[in-house]
């Protein structure tokens, strides 16, 4: 019998990709998210519509018994941490511990692997940061991302659950339908003018999803599991400057972009990733940044042209 994956936010863009993935390799999937999936997918074997914390999961996890659980499910907007700080915090926090709570009890064995954020780091005191920096967040999200990893040691080191946090830096590609990159495109497709926040010298390590699906799936069968924490980037720092031009370029936009000069409350200033751990457990980056801008690009074509 194949291995059962129990997938958090499954119908997200990175459990979408996580859910193929591990399906691809052969392991029967079990997904949770909050819409409604009508037909379910080919490659999830059981698929579950409620809102974590929920009284079900108690259930969901005696019946299926996973040996590997990946928590993808949680809020993903620093902006809207800042104005709504409840919803993330009971999104992430609260329903982080729900589901660890249910695996001590009924599936101990069960690898949880939390899908985290760089926002953990807030602005780093060196580049390439490294997992041992401390955690100081300037935004609810990056603290209740926080607050999950400390969840995860605690249920580790007082109850034997295996656990460990994958901090990914910026995530992309096809199906992301917000932040800079799909910024960009909409306002070239829309004919509009490329004005985006900050100063452009701000500067991201962006990963693309393939990857991400790839590393957490390393991360739960080759990790140690006691706790730990993994940075999930490319190693490359690139400038939203450089990241615009790009883009424009791949566009054959003739302007350059222009920017507001406002940085966003709770936004770090500029990231990119020590990955030599991860690297350590066998995982190397397959996207390159000009391959997968390229890859996104002819998405958001095709989206803008689909009726």
């Amino acid at each position: 019998m194949s291995e059962v994956v129990l997938i958090t936010g499954v119908a997200g863009f990175i459990g979408r990709h996580v859910a193929r993935h591990f399906a691809e390799r052969g392991w029967t999937i079990v997904g949770i998210d909050q819409i409604p999936l009508h037909p379910t997918p080919q490659h999830l074997s059981a698929y579950y519509e409620l809102r974590m914390p929920h009284e079900a999961l108690s259930r969901i996890v005696q019946t299926h018994l996973p040996q590997v659980c990946i928590h993808c499910a949680g809020p993903a907007s620093i902006g809207l941490s800042m104005t709504d700080p409840s919803s993330d915090f009971y999104g992430s926090t609260v329903a982080t511990f729900e589901i660890l709570n249910m695996l001590r009890l009924h599936c101990p064995t069960c690898r949880f692997v939390l899908v985290s954020s760089a926002a953990v780091y807030g602005n780093p005191v060196s580049l390439p940061v490294r997992e041992e920096q401390l955690p100081a967040p300037l935004s609810p999200y990056g603290f209740h991302k926080w607050q999950c990893e400390v969840l995860g040691q605690e249920f580790n080191r007082v109850y034997g659950l295996p656990t460990a946090s994958v901090r990914i830096f910026s995530a992309y590609g096809s199906g992301l339908r917000r932040q800079v990159l799909w910024d960009i495109c909409e306002k070239v497709l829309s004919h509009r003018r490329v004005t985006l926040q900050g100063t452009g010298g701000e500067s991201r390590d962006f990963v693309h999803v393939v990857d991400i699906a790839a590393a957490l799936r390393v991360v739960a069968t080759q990790g140690g599991l006691q706790g730990e924490a993994y940075n999930l980037g490319s190693g490359r720092e690139v400038s939203i400057r450089d990241l615009a031009g790009m883009i424009l370029g791949l566009f054959g936009h003739p302007d350059p972009p222009q920017f507001d000069g406002i940085v966003p409350p709770g936004t770090p200033r500029n990231w990119q990733a020590n990955i030599s751990k991860l690297k350590s457990l066998g995982f190397t980056p397959s996207v390159p940044l000009e391959e997968g801008l390229r890859k996104f690009v002819d998405w958001c074509r095709e989206e803008r042209v689909r009726p």
